[in-house]
C-alpha cells in the first residue's frame, strides 16, 4: 500500500514520478510510446494507464459462499487522425510491447507532418473522493465481520426473516492518462457496494427483497453506524411489506415516482439519449431538438461529475479533461449534449469532462457521470395529491 493513494492527488504525493513507476513507467518510456503513436501522422494520441484491484464476499446462511479477487494492468493507446481513429492495448508493459501497440494504433494515420509530444507535466486535481481506509490494506479480517454483522442485524430485525444474502463489494483503479499537449493526469478511484438481500417467510408466502449502499469510498464509509442501520431495515422492510402486498387494478393509471431509485428512468429515458455519440450519428431522439423545448418549464437535468463520493465523480475523465457540472436540459429547453473530444471537435464545442472508458481495452465515449433532476417547485405531497388513482412507486 502507498499512504499517499488518499491524498488530494497522486501528483502531489508522489512529486518525483508517477503511481506507475512501480511498473517500470517512466518519462523515457512514455515519450518513446507517443512518439510511436503520432509516428505516421496522427493529429492526437494518448495513453491510458490503468491498474486495477477489486474484491468480492458474498455470506448466506451464515456461510462464505464466494470470495473472489480481481487484478488487472494495461495500457490502452489511441491515435487519431481526423475523424479516423486507432485503437490498441497490451496488457504488458514492457517497453516493446508498448511501442507495439502504439504502431498498431498509428497504423490508421499516413502521411502529414508528424508531431512532436511537449515536455511532460503533472497537474493537480481536485479530489471528490478523499478516503481514509485504502481497499489495498483492508484484508479479510475487517470484510467478513461487516457482511456478519449485516446478516444478524436482518435476522434481529424480523421473525419472519429466514435468509439473508450479504455482499460486499470494493475496487481501486490507479489511472495514468498522457497526453503530446503536455497533460499528465494521474487519479486513484475508489468504489465499493454494501447489498442485502432478504427473504421473508409468512403463513406459506415466502417474497425477496434488496437494497444497497454504494459510494467513491473506502473502508470508513462503512463506519458509519446510522449507513448500516439503514441497510439493514431497508431490505427487511422491503421483503416484510411485500408479505402482504396485492396485485395493483388492471387498466392504465397515472404513475407518481418518489424520489432516489426512479431517477434510474431518467438515466435511461434521458441521459443516453443525451450522449453525444449517439447524437452525432442522428440515432437519438434528441439529435435535432439542440434548443428546443424538450420538457415542462420545471424541469432542468444535470449531469454532474463533481458530487463527493457520489458512485459517478470523477476528478478527471478518462481523456485527461477536468469534470464538471453539466446542464442538460435548463428549465425544460435541451442546452447541452455529454461531450468526448471527439464529438466535442464535429460540435465546434468544449469537452465537458465525458470521456468514460469500461477499461484500458476500450476507446473512451462520451458517457454519464452522475445524472439527475434538480429539484422543482412542487411539495411531494401536491404532487401525490394530484392523482385520484394512481401508483406509487418508491423503488425499483
Amino acid at each position: 500500500m502507498i499512504e499517499a493513494l488518499s491524498g488530494p492527488s497522486l501528483a502531489l504525493k508522489l512529486p518525483n514520478g508517477t503511481y506507475f513507476e512501480r511498473f517500470g513507467i517512466g518519462r523515457e518510456a512514455m515519450d518513446k510510446v507517443m512518439a510511436a503513436a503520432l509516428s505516421q501522422g496522427a493529429d492526437d494520441c494518448d495513453l491510458y494507464f490503468e491498474h486495477s484491484l477489486s474484491t468480492s464476499v458474498s455470506l448466506t446462511d451464515g456461510k462464505v459462499n464466494r470470495a473472489t479477487t480481481g487484478v488487472d494492468l494495461g495500457l490502452g493507446v489511441r491515435a487519431r487522425k481526423g475523424d479516423a481513429v486507432g485503437y490498441s492495448y497490451t496488457e504488458d508493459l514492457s517497453l516493446s510491447a508498448m511501442l507495439s501497440a502504439a504502431r498498431t494504433a498509428a497504423a490508421i494515420a499516413s502521411g502529414g507532418e508528424t508531431r512532436k509530444p511537449v515536455d511532460l507535466k503533472s497537474l493537480d486535481l481536485p479530489n471528490y473522493y478523499p478516503i481514509r481506509r485504502s481497499w489495498e490494506a483492508v484484508g479479510m479480517e475487517e470484510r467478513l465481520p461487516l457482511v456478519r454483522a449485516w446478516e444478524a442485524g436482518a435476522f434481529a430485525a424480523d421473525a419472519r426473516i429466514e435468509k439473508v444474502q450479504a455482499y460486499l463489494v470494493d475496487s481501486e483503479r490507479a489511472i495514468l492518462v498522457v497526453r503530446p499537449d503536455g497533460r499528465l493526469v494521474q487519479d486513484f478511484q475508489p468504489m465499493t457496494l454494501g447489498y442485502l438481500v432478504c427473504t421473508a417467510q409468512e403463513n406459506g408466502r415466502r417474497e425477496s427483497a434488496s437494497y444497497n449502499v454504494a459510494s467513491r469510498a473506502g473502508l470508513e464509509f462503512y463506519d458509519d453506524a446510522a449507513r448500516n442501520k439503514r441497510l439493514i431495515e431497508n431490505a427487511v422492510a422491503r421483503s416484510t411489506f411485500l408479505l402482504s402486498a396485492g396485485k395493483p387494478p388492471a387498466g392504465e393509471m397515472p404513475v407518481v415516482l418518489a424520489p432516489g431509485a426512479s431517477g434510474i428512468l431518467l438515466h435511461e429515458a434521458i441521459g443516453h439519449g443525451l450522449e453525444a455519440d449517439f447524437n452525432r450519428k442522428g440515432v437519438s431522439i434528441f439529435s435535432k431538438q439542440m434548443d428546443q423545448k424538450v420538457a415542462p418549464d420545471f424541469v432542468t437535468v444535470v449531469d454532474d461529475g463533481t458530487v463527493e463520493s457520489a458512485r459517478g465523480a470523477v476528478n478527471t475523465d478518462d481523456e485527461g479533461n477536468a469534470t464538471e457540472k453539466t446542464v442538460l436540459v435548463e428549465n425544460g429547453v435541451l442546452r447541452n449534449y455529454l461531450h468526448d473530444e471527439i464529438s466535442a471537435s464535429q460540435y465546434g464545442v468544449a469537452p465537458t469532462g465525458s470521456g468514460r472508458r469500461e477499461s484500458f481495452r476500450h476507446a473512451p465515449m462520451p458517457r454519464m457521470r452522475a445524472t439527475y433532476m434538480e429539484s422543482g417547485p412542487h411539495d411531494p405531497q401536491e404532487i401525490i395529491s394530484s392523482v385520484k388513482k394512481g401508483i406509487y412507486c418508491s423503488s425499483f
